[in-house]
């Protein structure tokens, strides 16, 4: 899939540029809309860390397919032992772009979010072949 790497770099780093804290409104939003997930993030101040060096390095390497590939399938499989299920990551994922259009306010475009529709799609999609590569594994 190729994805408007451009759109997404400068995007990413307009929301970094209005919220540098972007990935705390992100799990304010999750767990206003998912209070269960709550439980799973009980180190959220951490997690938010985390979470904004993953998709800072996601968008350094967009026209890097095979560290993409690799890098988020492990990322998959690590998640396969928290117990995340594929409902999860839509969960995520509307929480995550409810918070980017929110940062940009009248910047989110229908191409942005287009944008950031199908690059979530495709995190996700890696990150559970690396989940169900994971629990075949184990099998």
């Amino acid at each position: 899939m190729s994805l408007p790497v451009e759109t997404l770099r400068t995007s990413f780093r307009r929301i970094i540029e209005l919220s540098p804290n972007v990935t705390h409104r992100f799990y304010e939003i999750l767990f206003e809309r998912r209070p269960m997930t709550r439980r799973m993030f009980a180190r959220h101040a951490e997690q938010e860390k985390l979470l904004a060096g993953a998709l800072a390095a996601v968008v350094a390497h967009l026209e890097d397919g095979a560290w993409l590939t690799s890098t988020l399938c492990a990322l998959g499989a690590r998640h396969a032992g928290y117990s995340i299920t594929d409902e999860m990551y839509g969960w995520v994922g509307e929480a995550l772009l409810a918070t980017f259009a929110e940062t940009l306010g009248g910047e989110w475009t229908a191409e942005i979010e287009q944008a950031w529709t199908a690059a979530y799609g495709a995190i996700a999609g890696l990150m559970q072949e690396g989940a169900r590569q994971a629990g075949a594994r184990a099998a």
